[in-house]
């Protein structure tokens, strides 16, 4: 284990430590009129997603990540009597890990700090138009209750004061460890521009990232920026974490995509390469479609010789040669392939990038060049086992989505049957999350024992809010 409190150099080294947001209220106060404004495809049942769905989630990141914390508990903390204390940030029974990290309880201890509290209060205050008075009356909130404010928009049921911000479920995207540097985000929508300044408030005044301070990195908007024409995509500085993945120590991917523009890419590695955090660092860019959004739901890494990514840009249909003419005919865009641009930076080259024909061959370089995997082991399972129309359906609700908690453990959504189907076949356990949890309480299994194995997680709700496991964490520490 590296000798840091934040480092990641992997996608699938071994957990250690990840900050998550459990759903709040404000995912309840999603109205049908304001849904794709605040990026959400539908409304989300709030009970649902919380007890039936993510809770599910925060006691499996415990039984890998800070097992004190729940074995042997599990009855006394579902029992209807405790109303999910143990899941609540503000209440005494909350769980209180230092590994799984609870962003929420990072705002408010942060805002106990009076200099910081009125910073950010004035500062959000200032986002939302707020009126002088309200910006008073928010500073005489205790600390709790402003946190919920600040995620929910409201410090009770009675009084609304501005509009929530559901999407911080997605911690990935606040920003992303990058070895021992923090790369902060930029969102693309207005929807998220109160998540990256809570989020930089806390990366930049939390005593958990004091050692880090001086290693976040901000990308800013290009030189004369306010002159240019604001719809013109390529003057804009974005940049969210579902397009960037560290593959190596050496090594980052930086997606191009509905939510990342070039100019961030740009940047991104332009600072990296300064700062020396990387020697290498590639850019994807995948269509620019609400169905990808970022890169990690077009892929994302099993094993240091096993990827899950839609079968749309696989070598397989290279060139447009599908094995179901048919079937495929009948999509919308069948091929998007040629919609992909895949170009390689090394520091110290960068006149001179390699380019590559596909996002198959990329993966397998990074397999066998980055990780040392022997040439020709590398396996893709593929979306919907890609079979149509189960791999854009699967796709849609994060088949490709899936977080690692360790080498070839990996969590994803139990909707996706094809795409389970194929883990399957591929020599991979499959198991519903509720036994898992049951064998790890009983001691039938153990998570340190738990090899090549995908955990399906209850999903009806969460698949809703578009976005999968790989999106609900941003990884601290990783083997």
């Amino acid at each position: 284990m590296q000798d840091h409190s934040i480092y990641v150099s992997s996608e699938i080294g071994r957990l250690r430590r990840v900050l998550v947001h459990s759903p709040d209220s404000g995912l309840g106060k999603v109205v049908p009129s304001k849904a794709q404004d605040w990026l959400f495809e539908d409304i989300v049942h709030l009970s649902t997603i919380r007890s039936n769905e993510y809770d599910y989630y925060v006691k499996l990141l415990l039984y890998f990540l800070d097992s004190e914390k729940i074995c042997g508990k599990v009855a006394a903390i579902d029992a209807p009597e405790n109303h999910r204390n143990f899941y609540k940030p503000d209440h005494p029974d909350f769980y209180g890990s230092q590994h799984v990290v609870e962003l929420q309880v990072l705002l408010m201890e942060i805002l106990e700090d009076q200099a910081i509290k009125s910073q950010l209060v004035a500062s959000v205050c200032a986002i939302e138009a707020c009126s002088y008075e309200v910006q008073r009356e928010m500073m005489e909130y205790p600390p709790a209750t402003l946190a919920q404010v600040f995620f929910s928009g409201t410090p009770d049921e009675s009084e609304m004061i501005f509009p929530p911000i559901p999407n911080f479920i997605f911690t990935r995207d606040i920003g992303i460890v990058i070895n021992d540097h923090i790369l902060l985000n930029r969102p693309m929508k207005e929807a998220r521009k109160r998540e990256a300044l809570i989020a930089k408030y806390i990366f930049y005044h939390h005593p958990i990232f004091a050692a880090n301070r001086d290693k976040i990195i901000e990308l800013t908007d290009t030189q004369h920026h306010f002159l240019l024409p604001s719809d013109t995509a390529m003057n804009k500085v974005t940049l969210e974490g579902g397009d960037v993945m560290v593959v190596s120590k050496d090594h980052v991917l930086i997606g191009v995509s509905e939510r990342t523009s070039r100019e961030a890419a740009a940047q991104a590695i332009t600072r990296l390469f300064a700062k020396d955090v990387v020697r290498k660092a590639t850019i994807v860019r995948i269509p620019n479609k609400r169905d990808y959004m970022h890169i990690d739901t077009v892929f994302t890494q099993v094993k240091r010789d096993v990827w899950v990514m839609l079968g749309d840009f696989s070598n397989a249909y290279e060139g447009g040669r599908q094995t179901d003419h048919v079937h495929r005919a009948l999509r919308i865009q069948p091929h998007h392939a040629n919609d992909l641009e895949i170009l390689q930076f090394e520091k110290g080259r960068l006149s001179e990038p390699r380019p590559f024909h596909s996002l198959e061959d990329l993966l397998v370089n990074i397999s066998e060049q980055d990780l040392g995997c022997n040439r020709g082991s590398v396996r893709f399972i593929l979306s919907g086992n890609n079979e149509f129309p189960y791999d854009a359906r699967e796709q849609w609700t994060d088949s490709c989505n899936l977080l690692a908690l360790k080498e070839g453990v990996v969590l994803g959504y139990d909707r996706n049957d094809r795409t389970s189907e194929a883990f399957r076949t591929a020599g991979f356990d499959v198991v519903d999350v509720k036994t898992l949890l049951a064998d790890l309480e009983s001691g039938r299994r153990r998570a340190d024992e738990l090899t090549d194995t995908l955990v399906l997680m209850p999903s009806a709700e969460l698949s809703r809010a578009r976005g999968g496991f790989h999106c609900m964490s941003m990884p601290l520490l990783r083997d």
